[in-house]
């Protein structure tokens, strides 16, 4: 188990990550656009990614350990030790592949906040409106206590 080993893996995981990303803003888009019908298979894809992306974590794990071992570095070393253990060019090379999923993760991370407060938001729009139909959605007074609303009247005004 050496260096370009771990890069590899690095490199597969990388382009995980970046499939990942695009599956949640195909999802936003899907989420934004308003058609709930296609909300389902979209959010599968990103379980989909996930799941491969989850596989890449292990064998980059059991990869760098391997390389860690090898070069005197203790198990689960960060990438950062890795490239100072490493020497040039590979030192170059690993601390770019921290940089790059450093960066992807955190567009992750805020795309997947994203898209779960827009599916908050809907869960919570269709949760009041089917309770305003069956006459029982509760709202907050001004003193904080909980009141009935008045029935919400649904308007076609395309009519």
């Amino acid at each position: 188990m050496g260096v370009a080993e771990v890069s590899n893996v690095l490199w597969r995981e990388r382009e995980q990550l970046d499939l990942l990303l695009f599956k949640l803003e195909e999802e936003q888009l899907v989420l934004n656009s308003g058609r709930t019908r296609w909300v389902a298979h979209a959010t599968r894809e990103v379980e989909i990614v996930l799941e491969q992306v989850r596989q890449s974590e292990l064998l980059r794990a059991v990869e760098v350990d391997a390389y860690a071992e090898s070069v005197g570095l203790g198990p689960n070393p960060s990438l950062k030790d890795l490239a100072t253990a490493a020497g040039e060019p590979w030192s170059e090379l690993l601390l770019a592949h921290r940089d790059a999923l450093v960066e992807v993760t955190d567009e992750i991370r805020r795309l997947s906040e994203s898209n779960r407060i827009i599916l908050s938001a809907a869960a919570r729009a269709t949760h009041e409106t089917l309770l305003s139909i069956n006459g029982t959605l509760e709202t907050y007074a001004p003193t904080g206590r909980t009141t009935s609303a008045a029935p919400a009247n649904l308007v076609d005004r395309s009519l």
